[in-house]
């Protein structure tokens, strides 16, 4: 732990499961690294107080329900509404008032890169803003070439004339079918990701929980395109491991999936997991539920309420299921995923390739299984099936055949033993980048750097 730098840092995460945990990681990083953290959050899917004693936290009522979460693009514009923007730029002017009277000034805000109307908040109250991507820069590359994409008419639009097969010469290896888009108000989210990117370019420096490594051809474009200091320094939950374990997890993890893997063979459980958001269809569930059946490997699924609309729990299980399996599953409402992936009896990560569940797996040397579901989903999945080649991308839909099948291969194939070596090669870049010396060790010097200095010029 550094000596204290006499300066405070706010941070202001999106309310979701996947955007809370990466922005605590980073606070408890920043910590270590001498700087005090104040957290400003929504009373919307709010962090514990009591969890983090190290931390200040200022609540802001920001008028959010759960089903505002149900359409991602109305989602992502009423996070940057004034219904959000006012009671925030209220709670940091009044903690920079307060600041100027203490030993503790506020050198910058860090805000989630969603909540792009921070830029513009930040500005008028001459407070250096830096942006937290918890996404990858795969995927980000892909937002920062909307305008271009749109223009060429990769997009789909009215009247537009697209094949899915496409392949999106701008960014290879994607398809038009990989491009991180929504089937939802596909122009207000056209327009919110702009926004996003915009302010992005604005701000002081772009932090990536991400691996130079892992994204160096993307990340050395969009430091070309954006013009602003970039940041790759993650794995962020491999800083401290204990903090991660232990995050705020917005449902209550079931520990018996621990006790039951410790009694199952080294790489022999399929762990199945699709985020806290993901929404399947019965019909869907049923060829998962079959897939996993047929396979006759030993399979660990994560099944949340709510995952299916309108079952109730495991309400949705095909007739037959549970009997057919012998105890070659456990089904679970929610797992502690680190523990899970880093457990010696997980051989296989089905997963809805959010960038969070990626990198974790990439970190234990877990190989994938990938279901994406939206947006950089898509972007995450063909990475890691064509470019790092450590996971299959089940291409052709929920089949309970080629469920099956792409098990089977991954498990037993020769295919699936050489993703299981480049996944263990990519586990020991990722460790080494944090070591002293190493890339995300650089960055995050840097990044320390960058805060102290930019406040000293903005005091200025």
């Amino acid at each position: 732990m550094e000596e204290r730098k006499g300066q405070r840092l706010v941070l202001f995460p999106v309310p979701l499961q996947g955007h809370i945990n990466p922005m605590l990681e980073l606070a408890h990083l920043l910590y270590s690294r001498g700087f005090s953290i104040t957290i400003i959050q929504s009373d919307y899917n709010s962090i514990n107080p009591s969890k983090y004693p190290d931390f200040t936290f200022h609540s802001i009522f920001c008028g959010l329900c759960k089903s505002d979460f149900e359409d991602l693009s109305t989602l992502l514009m009423l996070l940057n509404t004034r219904t959000v923007e006012e009671p925030f730029r209220e709670c940091l002017a009044k903690l920079l008032r307060d600041s100027s009277e203490s030993e503790e000034p506020i050198a910058c805000l860090i805000s989630d890169a969603l909540y792009y109307f921070t830029q513009s908040v930040a500005s008028s109250l001459q407070l250096p803003r830096f942006a937290l991507r918890t996404g990858g820069s795969s995927s980000t590359l892909a937002y920062a070439a909307f305008p271009s994409l749109k223009e060429k008419g990769y997009l789909p639009t009215p009247g537009s004339q697209f094949h899915l097969e496409e392949a999106v010469l701008e960014l290879p290896p994607l398809r038009v079918k990989d491009l991180p888009l929504t089937n939802s108000n596909p122009d207000k989210f056209y327009e919110v990701i702009c926004s996003f990117i915009n302010e992005v370019m604005a701000s002081s420096g772009l932090i990536f929980n991400s691996i130079e490594e892992l994204e160096s051809p993307a990340l050395e474009k969009l430091r070309q395109q954006l013009s602003i200091p970039i940041f790759p320094i993650g794995p962020l939950h491999k800083y401290f491991p204990s903090e991660s374990a232990s995050s705020d997890s917005l449902v209550a993890p079931d520990e018996t999936c621990i006790s039951w893997l410790d009694r199952q063979e080294p790489n022999s459980v399929v762990y199945v997991s699709f985020g806290s958001l993901a929404t399947i269809a019965e019909t869907e569930l049923s060829e998962i539920a079959w897939g996993l059946a047929n396979s006759e490997h030993l399979f660990l699924w994560v099944v949340r309420d709510g995952m299916i609309n309108g079952s109730e729990w495991l309400g949705f299980l095909p007739s037959g299921f549970i009997e057919s399996l012998g105890g070659r599953g456990h089904i679970v409402k929610w797992a502690p995923q680190l523990q899970v992936l880093a457990h010696p009896a997980v051989g296989a990560f089905w997963t809805h390739s959010g960038w969070n569940s990626t990198m974790e797996s990439i970190c234990e040397g877990v190989p994938m299984i990938c279901m994406p579901r939206l947006v950089d989903q898509m972007v995450n999945a063909r990475y890691v099936s064509h470019v790092w080649k450590i996971g299959f991308l089940l291409e052709k839909g929920l089949e309970r055949r080629e469920i099956e099948k792409t098990i089977r291969k991954l498990m037993e194939w020769n295919e699936g033993k050489e993703i299981r070596e480049r996944s263990t090669i990519l586990k020991e870049k990722a460790k080494l980048c944090l070591r002293q010396g190493g890339s995300s060790y650089r960055s995050l010097e840097a990044l320390v750097t960058r805060i102290i200095s930019t406040r000293d010029k903005s005091s200025n």
